[in-house]
Formats: C-alpha cells, structure tokens, sequence
C-alpha cells in the first residue's frame, strides 16, 4: 500500500538525484538505476513518477530554471532603477545555489537534451525569453532602441561564462563570474570603470 502524501518528497528526491548524477559524470549518460539509488528508492517508482529518463530529465530541468527564476524574482524585488535591475539578474546567475558545479553541468547537458527533446527545448527557449526580457527592462531605459540587443548579448555572456566553466575551469567563482559580466554591461552603457 502506497504511502499517502509520499510522491512529492519523492519526485523532488528524484530531481535532486537526477541533478547530482549529471553533475557528477558530467552527462546526460546516467541510468535511471543510478539516479533512483541515489534517492534510495527503486528504479521502478523512478518509472513510475515520470515515465522514462528523458521526463525525469525534463523534471530536473523545470527544478533548476524554477530555483533560478525565484532566485531573479528576489532580486528584481530589491531593485531600485535600470542598472540595479540588471546587476540584480546577474548576481542572481551567478549566485551560489545556481552557479556551482553540479548545477552548471546539469544547465550545459539541459542544452544537449533540448536538441533531441521538443518539450527540454521548449523549457530552454522560456529561458531564453525571459532572461533578455528581464534584461531588457533593465537596459532599454539606459540604451534605448539598442537596448534589445544588449540584452541578447549580455544574456549570451552569461550562458557563455555557464559553458566555459562546464570545460573544467576549476570550482565555479561567483564574484569573478559577476565582475566580468558587469564590466561588459559597463562596456555597453558606455561607461569606464
């Protein structure tokens, strides 16, 4: 007899074992054996929650883009004016809980996914969408008519900084992640720091 009110500690424990395995062979090259022993549940609940590894993936996808969508949220609350808007978006992407090694590798191998998953793509291009919103709010005030196209290219930094720190640079640093991002938006404001 099935435990009630079990199946949402167990689908999140799912997600998290989903995202710690990728992190940790660095792939999308896990079986759902591995990521439901790491829960410490049976590979068959696994299936039974979500159907096959591909929609667990999805699953640990939507997390993660939640984590960091609230993350934005939070900081956007704390924003006063255009240019805090756009810092507060990327010290959100940079912050510790998104930017850490498990979580990056998990974002580069959520890009794989979307090439071969409509649904992992339709996540991604949500994403994408509103990441240069978001940004675009902050820079059109500042820029004007340039300001959509700042927002593609900061927004492109950041994903940037994401794939390069996946090739290996060592733990991920937040505050030079920041900094470097933040001296390119300073670039495009057309200020010199």
């Amino acid at each position: 007899m099935p435990k009630l009110g079990m199946e949402p500690i167990r689908r999140q424990a799912l997600v998290k074992a989903t995202i710690a395995e990728i992190g940790q062979h660095g792939t999308l090259d896990v079986t759902v054996s591995q990521i439901a022993r790491r829960a410490g549940m049976s590979s068959a609940l696994a299936h039974h929650y979500f159907g096959g590894k591909e929609q667990i993936f999805v699953a640990a996808m939507r997390y993660t883009m939640g984590v960091y969508a609230a993350e934005v949220r939070g900081a956007l609350t704390m924003a006063q004016g255009s240019k805090e808007r756009i810092e507060a978006i990327v010290r959100a992407s940079f912050s510790s809980r998104n930017f850490r090694s498990e979580t990056v590798a998990a974002w580069m191998n959520f890009y794989v996914l979307a090439q071969v998953s409509p649904e992992a793509r339709r996540l991604l291009n949500v994403y994408h969408r509103r990441l240069r919103s978001n940004l675009a709010q902050g820079l059109k005030p500042l820029l004007g008519a340039r300001g959509e196209a700042a927002a593609s290219r900061v927004a492109a930094l950041i994903d940037g900084v994401y794939l390069r720190q996946s090739l290996g640079e060592g733990e991920p640093n937040g505050p030079r992640a920041i900094r470097q991002v933040l001296e390119y938006v300073h670039l495009e404001l057309g200020e010199r720091r």
